[in-house]
């Protein structure tokens, strides 16, 4: 079952969530972490794996021939991102706005186009929890904003690794990477929290999943801090209410000294791997 834990902004708890469920988990069975938050990975901090390759992520990019360009403007009218324009009659290229599609270098009749890589970011794998938990997570380098072709290779490496259960940890927010995160998904935790922007940012969540017509269920954080906006948008949403995890001091303490819930208050591992087992029965 491959799992992704999603949030409609940052801070709502995702990652802990993310993180805790998959170090239950890899107690009683095999299961693999994958950090898609690809801009600001964070799920390595929690679960400090030892990291056993390091792979790069990269693009292919057109590069202008300038001795066989004529300027006839077929590549920049092939390109649905404006990465390649024509001024002077000579083809320019803007790599950071390139999607490596290869629309430009199909249309161009003079062979005036070659093909590059460009470096986006790294893939790092490696191990945690004494191996029974696999961890990979993506990271794009400083200036690059394409951040979609890293989380599908990230996602790429996780399916060839075999492992059975998956649990994704998306990006904030309800952009183009968290919907690549999804995809494929069988079951998407929406965690947020009971306040009013965590009702909003729910609402935009929720909106995208059924989009992309997956099951869902919520997962509430920080529960004591704010109303009841989220028992009612659920209920009248029919969406199931997960797992609430309260707001304590002793629980933020933890968490901002890089520590789990599961190890550091250990009657919050059955909890988690009930989440598991509840979500395995609504998507059998």
């Amino acid at each position: 079952m491959r799992v992704a834990v999603a949030s409609g902004k940052g801070g709502t708890g995702k990652t802990t969530v993310s993180v805790n469920l998959a170090a239950s988990l890899a107690a009683v069975r095999p299961v693999q972490v994958v950090d898609c938050d690809v801009e600001e990975p964070n799920a390595g901090l929690f679960l400090r794996p030892t990291i056993r390759r390091e792979t790069e992520v990269s693009l292919p990019v057109p590069a202008v021939k300038a001795d066989r360009c004529t300027g006839c403007g077929a590549c920049a009218q092939a390109c649905a991102f404006n990465a390649i324009v024509v001024l002077g009659r000579q083809a320019i290229v803007f790599p950071e706005l390139c999607h490596g599609c290869g629309a430009c270098v199909a249309a161009c009749t003079y062979g005036a186009l070659a093909v590059e890589r460009r470096r986006l970011g790294t893939i790092a794998a490696g191990v945690a929890r004494g191996g029974s938990l696999e961890f990979l997570e993506g990271r794009i380098d400083t200036g690059v904003s394409l951040a979609v072709p890293v989380i599908r290779a990230l996602k790429r490496q996780s399916r060839d690794a075999g492992v059975a259960d998956v649990i994704y940890d998306a990006p904030p927010g309800t952009a183009c990477p968290v919907v690549a995160t999804l995809r494929d998904s069988d079951f998407v935790i929406l965690v947020t929290e009971p306040t009013p922007f965590g009702r909003h940012d729910l609402g935009l969540a929720v909106q995208l999943v059924e989009e992309l017509g997956l099951p869902c269920g919520v997962v509430i954080n920080r529960i004591g801090i704010g109303d009841a906006a989220i028992d009612e948008f659920c209920a009248a949403k029919r969406i199931p209410i997960l797992m609430a995890i309260p707001f304590d001091r002793l629980y933020a303490e933890a968490i901002a000294a890089g520590e789990l819930l599961v190890d550091r208050f250990p009657e919050w591992r059955s909890r988690f791997i009930d989440l598991w087992r509840r979500i395995e029965g609504m998507t059998s």
